[in-house]
């Protein structure tokens, strides 16, 4: 399929939040937000969800279905719920690799897969979305959950997914969503940009981290906007599950 254009491009490069930045200064202020964040990350995301993200990424392995034997890569994984997940249900039996950016969140990671009693079966890999360290068509199934709308370009993350799948290989991405339900919409809006970054000062020490990640929501491309760009990435079958209402939303593909 044809590349999108230039002009239309990856429009969320220029944005870090609301603030207009260059794309270089974007990645290298997401790299420091999850730096700061990385300790007190999986507290926050209990209680700005309400643990609600713990069912979401319960209905995202389910829909994944991991089976042994599988190459399963977890992208922007870096503290291992998904693929701690993936491991007990394939048993320690299939290839898990989590690939993040940011060394910090790979290093929590790693000590929560051991204090869950997973000594085995994950890979933790420094990389970018972007530029992936991995062979082409090497990988049966790959997952990316609340780290699509963190990329500096989002049109290359999803080559990049293609690029790595094999045929007949599936693509999934977890991530909050703008699309939510219009009755919603209103106190969701409030509590993003109100709410969630008092909590961000409160118990992560980080009001300006938590700002930026509420305003990266609002900035997330709507739910049929991404389907398109997925399909002109070169994934067919699109499709997405919104939850709770367009809070979260599950996008999937396969690449034929």
């Amino acid at each position: 399929m044809p590349n999108l254009k230039p002009q239309t491009s990856n429009p969320e490069s220029r944005f870090f939040g609301f603030r207009r930045v260059t794309p270089e200064e974007k990645t290298g202020l997401v790299r420091e937000v999850f730096a700061s964040v990385a300790q007190r990350y999986d507290l926050m995301n209990d209680v700005m969800s309400g643990g609600l993200h713990r069912l979401w990424k319960d209905r995202l392995v389910r829909m994944m279905t991991p089976k042994p034997g599988q190459v399963i890569l977890d992208v922007a994984g870096g503290t291992g719920d998904v693929a701690c997940r993936c491991a007990r249900r394939t048993e320690g039996k299939s290839r898990i690799i989590v690939c993040d950016i940011n060394p910090a969140m790979l290093e929590r990671g790693k000590v929560r897969a051991v204090d869950q009693g997973i000594l085995q079966g994950i890979e933790w890999t420094a990389g970018n979305a972007e530029a992936l360290p991995l062979p082409a068509r090497g990988v049966d199934i790959y997952c990316i959950a609340f780290g699509l709308r963190n990329v500096t370009h989002i049109d290359k993350a999803l080559s990049e997914a293609v690029r790595v799948l094999k045929p007949g290989g599936r693509f999934f991405c977890l991530e909050f969503s703008p699309g939510v339900a219009p009755s919603l919409k209103p106190f969701y809006d409030r509590y993003c940009l109100e709410v969630l970054p008092r909590l961000g000062a409160l118990i992560a020490k980080d009001r300006a981290a938590y700002q930026y990640l509420a305003e990266s929501i609002r900035q997330f491309p709507p739910q049929a906007v991404l389907a398109k760009r997925m399909a002109t990435a070169g994934l067919a079958q699109v499709t997405w599950h919104n939850l709770s209402g367009g809070i979260a939303v599950i996008h999937s593909g396969w690449k034929l």
